[in-house]
């Protein structure tokens, strides 16, 4: 089976000096590959070829098969690395923390072990306040950008 150790040093050695930058690699057990990049600019469909091309001609298809897929992070995917909430700040974001709360606001900071949110927050008598919250990576089980149509 091919692994994760096999395919992550030739992913970043392709992307290595340029503002694009490894985010996850995920090999299954039936040899499908999945390769997740993201850039502090943009991805093109050229940059997913180069890596598609480098991984294909760095493994043997006859001695062992493979199915793999080269694609930008995405908006659908979970935010992983400090680059991407660094380059998000000032989108929203919908974070599930590790004890199930779902906090949605404003990306405002990202510091090195926190990011901080700005969102709104119920008061009594039905006002509505915004109000800024720390949270640790440590206590953040997924952060998605959340995508607005037709603003």
């Amino acid at each position: 089976m091919i692994s994760k150790e096999t395919i992550q040093p030739m992913v970043e050695e392709i992307l290595a000096g340029t503002e694009k930058f490894l985010v996850d690699v995920v090999v299954q057990p039936t040899n499908r590959i999945y390769i997740y990049f993201d850039s502090d600019t943009c991805i093109t469909i050229s940059d997913c070829q180069e890596i598609s091309r480098t991984i294909e001609s760095n493994l043997n298809r006859d001695n062992e098969d493979y199915d793999l897929t080269v694609s930008s992070s995405g908006i659908d995917r979970p935010l992983k690395m400090l680059r991407q909430y660094l380059k998000n700040i000032g989108k929203e974001l919908d974070v599930v923390t590790t004890d199930g709360k779902n906090i949605t606001g404003n990306l405002v900071k990202v510091e090195e072990a926190f990011l901080e949110l700005e969102h709104p927050v119920k008061k009594p008598k039905k006002e509505i306040k915004r109000e800024n919250t720390r949270l640790p990576f440590s206590e953040i089980k997924t952060a998605k950008i959340i995508v607005k149509f037709g603003k």
